[in-house]
């Protein structure tokens, strides 16, 4: 007699949505799924395309839109089943209080709950591309909340409030902003596409810090040119599944980080998009693979 399949963990993912293009929930449910884990994909805009491709047409969906397919989850037992919660591009405000508001009604049945937030404001050489409120609002509202956040160097520099340094600083800087319980804060920050001055040109960090570690991945800079889309959307996937999987910190940190850098590396210049099918399994399996190594902050 074959044994029962063991359920899959249920990831509650409330991200944008494009009809053609890799973002949002659509750069996000691939690799979950590749690494067994099942989305619970709620949609907060649904556009035919990213603006990488420039114009696109569709709709932002009202908070009360989101609040309604999480009441139908709700009915159905879903929402407390869930061992996970997601989150990305916040199209207003509006919008990250209800993902807040249905991580704390888990969170009061599963104390344990994982809340990735990427806080998504903007990039180096773009400035800040999101609604005004929006900063503010994961800043003051959504950090407290989360359990992970994954910010790109000048996100991580807009919740400090200052510039970096060197990697000692950013140490010091995400320390700061951990938190000592679920509901004060981050128990883990990773800090992508770090570029310190104490760092090497040719390489790209990322930063990984808890209360008690922190850890270092250098990979190669690739210089494409446009980047594609999505990176921080599948980056974020990658490293909520791999510690689901139950993965220490440092190996699920060093398996993101070696998924997205091949998946970069196999990207032709000028596509907008990360070749997440055809190059599907550098996801679960990545053919190089780049060390999280230990670092102090003094």
């Amino acid at each position: 007699m074959t044994a029962p399949v063991q359920e899959a963990p249920l990831v509650l993912s409330i991200q944008s949505h494009v009809a053609f293009g890799h973002v949002g929930n659509d750069a996000a449910m691939l690799p979950l799924q590749l690494l067994g884990i099942q989305p619970v994909a709620v949609h907060t805009v649904q556009f035919s395309n990213h603006t990488g491709y420039g114009e696109f047409k569709g709709q932002v969906f009202a908070p009360a839109h989101i609040a309604d397919v999480l009441d139908g989850l709700r009915a159905r037992g879903v929402l407390a089943r869930c061992t996970a919660v997601l989150s990305g591009y916040l199209g207003d405000a509006g919008v990250g209080e209800a993902i807040l508001a249905a991580v704390q009604e888990i969170r009061a049945v599963r104390p344990g709950l994982h809340y990735l937030c990427d806080p998504v404001m903007g990039d180096v050489g773009r400035g800040v591309f999101v609604r005004p409120g929006i900063p503010e609002f994961l800043r003051r509202r959504a950090l407290a909340q989360a359990s992970i956040i994954t910010p790109n160097h000048y996100e991580f520099e807009l919740l400090h409030g200052a510039p970096l340094a060197s990697v000692q600083e950013a140490i010091a800087a995400a320390r700061a902003l951990l938190g000592v319980a679920p509901g004060t804060g981050p128990s883990l920050i990773v800090v992508t596409s770090l570029r310190t001055p104490d760092l090497p040109t040719d390489r790209l960090a990322t930063l990984a810090v808890t209360a008690d570690a922190a850890w270092l991945v250098k990979t190669p800079y690739i210089d494409l040119q446009p980047l594609p889309n999505g990176m921080g959307d599948v980056f974020s996937a990658v490293l909520l599944g791999h510690l689901l999987r139950g993965q220490p910190t440092a190996q699920a940190v060093s398996g993101a980080v070696s998924s997205l850098y091949a998946l970069v590396a196999r990207t032709a210049p000028g596509q907008r998009d990360l070749p997440l099918v055809a190059c599907q399994s550098q996801i679960a399996a990545p053919a190089e693979c780049f060390s999280a190594e230990p670092c102090s902050a003094g």
